[in-house]
């Protein structure tokens, strides 16, 4: 399950695990800014959040990972010559 909410300055989408395997993760908190998109989860064993900043670069890197078979990969950027 998850939900997504527009707020003010970011997308903020919150991914619930409701799975059927045990024991079920805390919630993640995916916010996308303008320039980075952040992810949180709360940690029980520190109990405190940790947080991950990703640059947009970083996250369409992600996102074209998850398509590709394993191997090291330079993906060609418009911007770059």
């Amino acid at each position: 399950m998850f939900t997504i909410e527009h707020e003010f300055d970011a997308t903020v989408i919150t991914l619930v695990d409701d799975g059927a395997d045990l024991p079920l993760q805390e919630d993640v908190v995916i916010a996308a800014f303008e320039d980075c998109v952040t992810l949180e989860q709360f940690d029980p064993r520190a109990e405190a959040p940790v947080r991950l900043v990703l640059s947009l670069a970083q996250v369409r890197d992600l996102a074209a990972a998850l398509n590709l078979p394993e191997g090291s990969y330079r993906i060609a950027r418009p911007d770059s010559a």
